[in-house]
């Protein structure tokens, strides 16, 4: 198991209850769709996995690793070296080209594998575009972009928020059937946070959040 959830809860300010004792699981390489309305605890679930926020009560362990035990620090490190996160919003620094966008997250580890950013690169069809900056590129080829820097690190664990939804259907399509290969190609497991019961159903598996529970 790479990923255990368990009976995890958070409320946030004003006592609104946001997650009800959450309990979950992650092999290694496996995929799993998140699924819930808006409201139901999907992103904050995430943030709370990808160590962007503290639980209020439960563990999360990512391997051997308890969540509860990290710093501010520590967590930083599980950021940088074993769990990489792709968002709607494509995140891109402005004043870096596509090619330097694309090797931060390795460069920050002090992982740059130059042979599997070419790798990555070709597989995401970005070969001619790597010496354009963000706002040249589209919406699709901006997200393609996204997705190759989290996974130049090669993380134990990707986490994506809507990494579609900014997208037409056509772009869309791509970039799922890409990160999907990708994914499986590295060994990496994903948690794909996700409204479309088309790509949930593309995943190896499913959870449902409901009211801060899995239903």
């Amino acid at each position: 198991m790479l990923l255990s959830v368990d009976r995890v809860s958070k409320t946030y300010a004003g006592g609104r209850p946001v997650l009800r004792e959450v309990s979950l699981t992650l092999d290694a390489g496996q995929t799993l769709a998140l699924t819930g309305e808006s409201g139901s605890g999907k992103s904050t679930l995430l943030n709370l996995i990808g160590a962007l926020d503290v639980a209020d009560a439960g563990e999360i362990r990512l391997g051997d690793t308890a969540y509860a035990g990290l710093d501010d620090a520590g967590r930083a490190a599980l950021r940088r070296d074993r769990v990489a996160l792709v968002f709607q919003q494509f995140n891109l620094i402005p004043s870096l080209t596509a090619a330097r966008n694309l090797e931060f997250h390795a460069r920050l580890a002090g992982r740059r594998d130059a042979a599997w950013l070419d790798r990555l690169a070709e597989r995401l069809g970005l070969g001619d575009l790597l010496s354009r900056h963000p706002e040249d590129l589209s919406g699709g080829q901006q997200q393609r972009v996204a997705i190759g820097r989290a996974l130049a690190v090669r993380p134990a664990l990707l986490l994506a928020d809507e990494p579609t939804g900014n997208l037409d259907e056509t772009a869309s399509t791509s970039v799922l059937d890409l990160m999907l290969e990708l994914v499986r190609e590295s060994g990496t497991a994903l948690l794909l946070v996700t409204h479309s019961e088309a790509i949930a159903a593309r995943l190896d598996r499913r959870a449902h959040l409901a009211g801060g529970r899995i239903a």
